[in-house]
């Protein structure tokens, strides 16, 4: 399952854009601290205006946080939402697909990440607003699972795919910037979960349950 097909070059070209402001502001986060630049800093490395820079964030906070925008969501919720419903494996892996084809459409650079994870642990504060933001979105792709799935959206395994998913998600990307990483994101992703199939796949031991 792939998005990239229904994301017209306007829509590439805003994604760079705000991909480029947020890594921008990674890196001179985790340099500076959020007091130690500007947002004309930010648009002057970018080569865009004061003004651009306000039609994709609110503030510096929300360019270091980045994520997908709510038109992006809505791509990626319509493709899930297109998938066959009735087995929760494939509603993970149509997940994981779209992920893949989400990341790969914005060519994730792993120091990003890394100034990232500096980011954070340099301006603590950030690291509640991302939590939040998180947290919200893992609560949108229950939602859409429960709607696909016809079923609640307290449904446990609803909650399972999610978390699965989002332990993947965290996994991927800390083998992603480790220095000794020699694959890309979507690599990584893909062979994480079908690990996680090979494990689930091995019956469990009698009398090892406690």
């Amino acid at each position: 399952m792939s998005e990239s097909a229904t994301i017209t070059r306007v829509e590439r070209r805003m994604r760079k854009t705000a991909s480029s402001l947020t890594s921008v502001s990674r890196r001179l986060t985790a340099e500076r601290g959020l007091a130690g630049f500007t947002i004309e800093e930010v648009c002057d490395e970018v080569d865009v205006s004061r003004r651009t820079f306000f039609n994709y964030f609110a503030c510096k906070e929300d360019a270091v946080i980045g994520g997908d925008s709510e038109s992006d969501f809505e791509l990626l919720a319509e493709a899930f939402m297109a998938g066959e419903p009735g087995d929760w494996s494939v509603a993970l892996e149509d997940l994981v697909d779209l992920a893949v084809a989400h990341i790969e459409s914005d060519d994730v650079d792993a120091s990003t990440h890394t100034d990232f994870m500096a980011a954070l642990e340099r301006e603590p504060r950030l690291l509640a607003r991302f939590i939040g933001v998180t947290r919200e979105r893992e609560r949108q792709i229950r939602a859409l699972i429960a709607k696909r799935e016809g079923v609640e959206e307290d449904d446990p395994r609803a909650a399972a795919v999610v978390s699965i998913m989002a332990t993947l998600m965290q996994s991927s990307a800390q083998r992603f910037i480790d220095p000794a990483n020699t694959q890309d994101f979507a690599t990584i992703l893909t062979t994480s979960l079908a690990a996680f199939r090979t494990v689930l796949a091995v019956p469990t031991p009698k009398g090892n349950i406690s």
